[in-house]
């Protein structure tokens, strides 16, 4: 591997350009750190190490305890290391570190939508505008309104791991779902469609205060201890409490669709959706996470072939490419030419 070549102008080898038997050297952030001793009780240390373009495992084997004591989780370290393959995943052994203590540019180590946030808040604000139903437009109005709220909303992760893991990903995610919950409200029209895409609006909203976000995304204390949907249901009653004569059943379904959506006790949903709206709520949400989570697998995936890595979340492989066997026919169809470029 030539450094050199792949630092380019930024000055930054990036975590999806690191390639087997090389040689790195560079700032990456530590998401994970963990200690552990060898079956002959020598000491070592596992990280996990990230840029905006994703995570690579590092080990630590020589001078371990020494160089382990110089850095924690959420760190930027600067290391120097060989990059290697072990079960058929990029690692890197470090063989010396140090804390960066210098300035930082945290678009390294973030990665932000690719969506424009201005015009996707002002989507949702179209679509928050079509609701009928006027207390509940003036609710999500409200929250649309609040510029401490939205300043957050805009910027927010709408998770730490899997689905719209990025600056950004909240807004894109709760917009991807209004967008559907609009094209279902209009394909069983029996659903009460402006409940549906109320719900739709503020299932999420908790995770403004679930989540923190700086050099990397992390859960904050309440967010560990309450969850985003008990806060998302603790800030509807905040916004409930300074609106008169807002109907008991209307927001006692509004607290349910936020506390179901998530459909199963097991996924960390506190009831199970019980009426139709918020069945479709649920649906919809883990569609839009799903799509997204499966599509950043697959683009990040190393694995040569048309098969990703198995996938620890769906406990499964996942088909990225073109099944060999086809590729195989239709290059036999294109005649010696063909099969010439299948070897070559």
């Amino acid at each position: 591997m030539n450094s050199g070549d792949v630092l380019g102008q930024t000055g930054h080898l990036w975590v999806k350009d690191l390639t087997e038997e090389g040689q790195v050297e560079g700032l990456y952030l530590v998401k994970e750190k963990k200690t552990g001793t060898t079956r002959r009780g020598d000491a070592y240390v596992s990280v996990t190490l990230a840029d905006r373009t994703g995570e690579v495992e590092g080990r630590i084997w020589e001078k371990a305890r020494e160089l382990g004591s110089l850095f924690k989780e959420g760190d930027i370290i600067k290391i120097q290391g060989t990059v290697s393959s072990y079960r058929d995943q990029i690692q890197i052994t470090i063989s010396n570190l140090e804390l960066w203590q210098g300035e930082v540019d945290v678009q390294l180590f973030i990665e932000s939508t690719p969506r424009d946030i201005p015009e996707m808040a002002a989507s949702l604000m179209v679509i928050v505008k079509r609701i009928g139903e006027a207390k509940l437009r003036k609710l999500a109005e409200r929250f649309l309104n609040d510029r401490d709220f939205m300043d957050k909303f805009k910027k927010a992760p709408a998770a730490k791991h899997f689905h719209h893991n990025y600056l950004g990903g909240l807004l894109e995610h709760t917009l991807s779902v209004c967008e559907l919950a609009e094209q279902v409200k209009a394909h069983y029209p029996d659903l009460d469609g402006d409940l549906l895409v109320a719900g739709a609006f503020l299932h999420d909203i908790g995770k403004v205060r679930e989540l923190q976000w700086d050099l990397h995304i992390d859960y904050t204390d309440e967010g560990r201890l309450l969850g985003h949907v008990v806060l998302g249901c603790m800030m509807l009653e905040e916004k409930l409490a300074h609106m008169k004569g807002f109907p008991q059943e209307l927001a006692l379904r509004l607290k349910h669709l936020i506390l179901s959506h998530h459909g199963q006790f097991e996924f960390g949903s506190p009831k199970r959706p019980k009426f139709r709206e918020a069945f479709a709520l649920h649906l919809i949400d883990d569609l839009d996470a799903k799509m997204n989570g499966l599509e950043r697998f697959m683009q990040q995936d190393r694995k040569e072939g048309a098969w990703t890595e198995y996938n620890r979340l769906f406990e499964r492989y996942l088909l990225k490419g073109e099944l060999e066997a086809r590729a195989e026919r239709e290059a036999e169809d294109r005649g010696p030419e063909g099969r010439q470029e299948r070897l070559f």
